[in-house]
């Protein structure tokens, strides 16, 4: 018996039915060191199932999106991506130029945020932070409008 994903311990946690198509798409969303669309997955997982379909990936994303075990993100290219759902904060930085998603978590930068929003007469119980953003070493002015 091989190993469980990650994915696949929180759909058993949570007594979700796991077909063999559901542990390779479980699977490769474990696997996944990026953020993928659902396209993405569905390459990745007809890969190694080639009888899986994209109206069954895009189902299983769905119920596992609905479960708590992936989170959506829209980075602003017009797709959504997933991600797993952890306990662990962080933010996000995109690179226009390539798509490229970094993960990164600053303590000064949520720091500020809880004053922000304590300076407004708030108490923060939670935020997402997109930055967009282009290597320094592209030219100024050749950024793209509309950012």
């Amino acid at each position: 018996m091989s190993v469980l994903s990650r994915i696949e311990r929180l759909c058993q946690d949570k007594g979700l039915k796991m077909t063999e198509q559901r542990r390779v798409i479980a699977r490769v969303l474990s696997d996944a060191e990026d953020h993928p669309d659902v396209e993405a997955v569905y390459q990745r997982a007809a890969a190694i199932d080639p009888k899986i379909s994209i109206a069954t990936v895009y189902r299983t994303v769905r119920l596992f999106e609905e479960a708590s075990i992936l989170e959506r993100r829209d980075f602003g290219d017009g797709r959504a991506r997933y991600e797993e759902a952890s306990g662990d904060h962080h933010d996000h930085l995109i690179d226009i130029d390539s798509g490229t998603v970094v993960e990164f978590h600053n303590d000064e930068i949520e720091r500020l945020q809880e004053e922000v929003a304590r300076r407004l007469g708030y108490r923060l119980v939670g935020h997402r932070m997109e930055l967009y953003a282009v290597p320094l070493d592209r030219k100024k002015g050749d950024e793209p409008k509309g950012r």
